[in-house]
């Protein structure tokens, strides 16, 4: 997690402060969390990356300053800034709530710039407000790897027993939620990584194993959070006929 010095995080980077574009506004970051994509744009890993482009798309800050046209926000307001940073709105894509799927999309900390600052610029259109009960520091990781789960875990619909591959930081928000609606949940991790194991147990999980092991019962559903192919047979074979696999 970054954040400015003195709160036990690491200290943001110095940006000049920019001037908001027609529906931007200026945020004044509080802090940003750190996520395995960002990661790979700083080692180049990902193509395409903007040019000197500064990372970071899980930001918590406030508003400073609004463009031309901007009224969802005033001054002032707790804002989070997220991957997605804007699309064209007007494709099919666009237009049936699929704006991830954009061709001209662009995105927080890889082809624009984002939270690892004191400033950034953002889209209005794509800044979530956020509610006065979490911490900067609670709301951060909620940007990405809360979003990725919520939409997964809608995805699996109302799947009783409810299998994780890949304990990382989107399975251990959305493990939270999942246990709060009742959902009996099974965790599976790297073989062998019995701290992760016990992790999950901590947070709900009624097992908890390696990914190379089948669950003591069929499962209604599986997400799979590991960008690993060969989890997908795997997770196929765990759930029972008819169930599904995100």
């Amino acid at each position: 997690m970054l954040g400015h010095p003195g709160d036990g995080c690491v200290s943001l980077a110095h940006r000049d402060r920019p001037a908001p574009g027609p529906g931007q506004v200026l945020v004044r970051v509080h802090k940003c969390a750190v996520c395995r994509t960002d990661l790979h744009v700083v080692d180049g890993d990902l193509p395409e990356s903007k040019t000197h482009v500064v990372p970071g798309h899980e930001v918590i800050g406030v508003v400073e300053a609004l463009g031309a046209g901007v009224d969802r926000f005033a001054a002032g307001a707790r804002v989070g800034v997220p991957w997605l940073g804007m699309t064209c709105g007007a494709c099919g894509y666009c237009l049936s709530g699929r704006e991830n799927l954009c061709p001209e999309a662009r995105f927080t900390g890889y082809t624009l710039d984002g939270g690892f600052a004191d400033y950034m610029v953002a889209d209005a259109r794509f800044c979530f407000a956020i509610p006065d009960f979490y911490s900067d520091a609670e709301a951060a990781p909620l940007m990405c790897a809360g979003l990725i789960g919520h939409r997964a875990l809608t995805m699996a619909g109302d799947a009783r027993r409810l299998g994780l591959y890949g304990f990382g930081a989107a399975a251990h928000i959305i493990a939270q939620v999942a246990v709060w609606q009742g959902r009996e949940l099974y965790g599976f991790t790297r073989p062998g990584d019995t701290a992760s194991q016990d992790f999950a147990r901590a947070l709900g999980c009624v097992w908890a194993g390696g990914s190379d092991t089948r669950p003591p019962v069929p499962l209604d559903a599986a997400i799979l959070f590991a960008p690993v192919g060969m989890l997908v047979p795997a997770a196929l074979k765990a759930v029972a006929p008819g169930g599904t696999v995100v």
